[in-house]
Formats: structure tokens, C-alpha cells, sequence
């Protein structure tokens, strides 16, 4: 058909958004619309290949129908059916691919149902398409007709006012069918090819769904870390100040009291940097007042071992994203001086259009869980956000841990 609606674009819900392993792996580019004379010679060649549909369609169905009613035989005479429309279908694959520059999916295939169905749509619309343009070269003559009798003197200006006008009108119609003509065939075949509205919608709940869960599961995890994170440490060093302050006041001797008295205000400070340190991670407060840069360079000053951070954002950026990378850059440095035994880090945040890249690489010895608690949480976190969390920690190293958030 026509290419009005040649440019097309199917996507897939994907567990994990686009641009990763997933359904997102087989998103397909937007190819530019190709000039007029190629569309309209894949116009006539889709005219041909619905005439083939069209007599496939009535031979074969006509010569397989007993064994389409035989429940015994209906299986194979289905499936006889379905090889012969499948081949058609990808002709006409090809067809919408090399004249209209379509891009489908390449490992989706469409049930035997939709394949059949769409072989049909197909099949009517492409002949009705014939109709409509051999009207259309019939069209041409006739005024081609009026246009000699005109010259010849032999109509006139009445007559040639109102054939003029009708021959307008038909005209409209006759283009006004064909774009609808073209519209059909280009939606025919991004549901076929394609998964339907109805199958992406429904991938998307369930991507929903599960990210919900997800989502819920790394709050709770978050809290049972936070949790632990006050009892083991903060709490047991009020009670070390506690037992410290109690000797202290039991001391007859001046000289220990003083003595466990700074012993006292040490721990005192130790307290304080450990619980500021817990607030930072449950939410930088940086983040609000100073922005996410300050926020990551909080987090280069609060980390033991050497960190090169590059940051590349132009304007502003949405208040769940900074805060997703914020996390996502403080969970993977923590983890790289605490567990990777790594000697510096790198870190680069960059925005490229409405796409947020953090990534994150250090060159401790590799080897990181995926599947563990706090990896998991941060892939819960990104994916909540439609966005990508990759991971790539061989044995050995170095260990690469790449967001992508979309901003829009």
C-alpha cells in the first residue's frame, strides 16, 4: 500500500526497558520513508501478491475444508494450511521491508490464528486497492477524453463545469480510499508482525506487576538494612558511650575519669559520623538543597579509596531519577572499597537527550552477585523507573555496573 504509514515502530514490553536483554534486545529502528515511486511500485506489487493470497486462501481452503471440519484430520489440514499462508506472510514481510522500510521484530512469530487472519485482510484489501487504482487509470482517460473534447469544441462550458466537478469528486474518493487502503495494510502488518496493542498491554501489566513486587521487596530490604545498620552499629556504640560516661562517673581519681571522659567523646564522635552516615543512605539530604552532583561528590569524600568522577548534565533532571542514581552510585562504591577490594573508582554520569547514563567501574576483583540484596535492590529501583541496570564483573575484574534512566 501507500507508505502514509510506512514508518513504523514496535516495541516490546520487556521485563527490563529497552536497550538490554529482554524483549527490548529486538527493538526495531525507524528506517526513513522511502520516495513516492518505490511505495507506489511496492503499492502495485502488493496488488499482485493479494491476488496470490486471495486464490491460495480460496483453493486451498476449499480443498483442505472436509478436513478442517474432521476433527480427527483438522490438526494436520490446519497446519497444511498455516505452512503455505506463513510463506505468504513473509513475502509479504518482505514486501512492506524493501519498499515501504518497515522494521519488525525478528524473532517474533505471530500465532497460526493471526497469521491466517492477516493473510485474508490482506488479500481483500490489496485486491480492493486493484479496484480502486484501475478506477483511478480510468479516471485519467476520462479526462483525458474531456480534455480533447474540450480542444475539439465539442462540449460545452456547462457540460464541461459539471464533469469537472464530478470528476473532482470522484477523485477525492478514489484518493481518499487509497490512503485508507494504505493505512489497513500498514496496520495489518504491524499486528501481525508485531505484537498486537492487546499483547503489549498486557506484557506491560505484568511488567508492572512484577515491578511492583520488586519495588516492595527492596523497601523492605532497605529497611531491614537500615535496622541493622542501627542496631549492630549505631546502638551498641550508645551503649559502649553509655558503660564509658558510667565508669567515668564511678572514678574517684581524676586522672582516669579524665582519660575515660575522652575516651567517652571519641565515641561520642564516632556515633555521630556513623548515624550521619546511615541518614545518607536512607536520603541524602544534599540531593534537595545542592543538586546531584554535590550529592556524588559526598559520596567521592565519604569513600576510603581514590574516586574520579566526570559529569555531564546539561539541565535539571527529575527528582526520582537523581535520586535513583544517587543510590545506584553510592551502593556500587560502597560495595567496590568494602567487598571488591578495589584501589579507585571511576564514575561517569552523563545525559544524552532524555537518557541518564551512570556508570560506574572500579578495579577491585570482580566476581559480584547480580542476585544479591543490594545489586537486586538497585535493579528493583531502576526498573521502577523503566530504566536499565547492567553488570559485568568477571573473575578477577574489573567489576562495570551501567544505569540507564530515562527522564521523560
Amino acid at each position: 500500500m501507500q507508505g502514509d504509514s510506512a514508518d513504523i515502530t514496535i516495541t516490546h514490553p520487556h521485563a527490563d526497558p529497552p536497550g538490554r536483554d529482554g524483549f527490548g534486545g529486538d527493538d526495531p529502528a525507524v528506517a526513513r520513508t522511502p520516495p513516492w515511486p518505490r511505495r507506489s511500485l511496492g503499492t502495485l506489487l502488493g496488488c499482485v501478491t493479494a491476488l496470490f493470497g486471495f486464490l491460495y486462501l480460496l483453493l486451498v481452503g476449499t480443498a483442505l475444508g472436509p478436513f478442517l471440519v474432521w476433527p480427527p484430520t483438522r490438526t494436520a489440514a490446519l497446519d497444511i494450511l498455516t505452512t503455505g499462508a506463513r510463506r505468504l506472510a513473509a513475502l509479504e514481510r518482505s514486501r512492506r521491508s524493501g519498499f515501504f522500510g518497515d522494521r519488525f521484530p525478528e524473532h517474533y512469530r505471530a500465532s497460526d490464528r493471526k497469521t491466517l487472519r492477516y493473510l485474508a485482510v490482506r488479500s481483500c484489501s490489496g485486491l480492493l486497492c486493484a479496484v480502486v487504482i484501475g478506477l483511478l487509470g480510468f479516471g485519467v482517460v476520462l479526462a483525458g477524453l474531456l480534455l480533447w473534447g474540450t480542444v475539439q469544441g465539442r462540449l460545452r462550458w456547462d457540460e464541461l463545469l459539471m464533469q469537472v466537478v464530478l470528476g473532482g469528486v470522484l477523485l477525492f474518493l478514489d484518493l481518499q480510499g487509497l490512503v485508507s487502503l494504505a493505512t489497513l495494510d500498514a496496520r495489518s502488518a504491524r499486528e501481525c508482525f508485531g505484537p498486537s496493542e492487546r499483547e503489549l498491554l498486557r506484557r506491560r501489566i505484568d511488567e508492572l506487576a512484577t515491578s511492583r513486587a520488586a519495588v516492595v521487596q527492596a523497601v523492605d530490604a532497605e529497611r531491614r538494612r537500615i535496622e541493622r545498620d542501627l542496631h549492630d552499629g549505631v546502638q551498641q556504640r550508645l551503649v559502649a558511650l553509655a558503660m564509658l560516661l558510667g565508669r567515668a562517673r564511678r572514678r574517684r581519681d581524676p586522672g582516669q575519669a579524665d582519660a575515660l571522659l575522652r575516651q567517652a567523646h571519641q565515641e561520642s564522635q564516632d556515633v555521630l559520623a556513623e548515624l550521619r552516615e546511615v541518614a545518607w543512605r536512607v536520603y541524602p539530604s544534599a540531593l534537595d538543597s545542592l543538586g546531584l552532583e554535590e550529592a556524588l561528590g559526598g559520596v567521592s569524600e565519604r569513600c576510603g579509596i581514590p574516586v574520579r568522577t566526570r559529569f555531564d548534565v546539561a539541565g535539571p533532571l527529575p527528582q526520582p531519577v537523581e535520586t535513583a542514581a544517587y543510590f545506584v552510585v553510592s551502593e556500587s562504591v560502597t560495595n567496590a572499597a568494602k567487598h571488591a577490594g578495589a584501589t579507585s573508582v571511576s564514575i561517569q554520569v552523563v545525559l544524552h537527550g532524555r537518557l541518564l547514563t551512570v556508570r560506574i567501574q572500579d578495579n577491585g576483583r570482580g566476581g559480584a552477585d547480580p542476585s544479591g540484596s543490594g545489586l537486586s535492590g538497585l535493579r528493583s529501583r531502576v526498573a521502577a523507573l523503566d530504566g536499565a541496570l547492567h553488570i559485568d564483573s568477571p573473575p578477577r575484574g574489573p567489576t562495570t555496573i551501567t544505569a540507564e534512566l530515562p527522564c521523560a
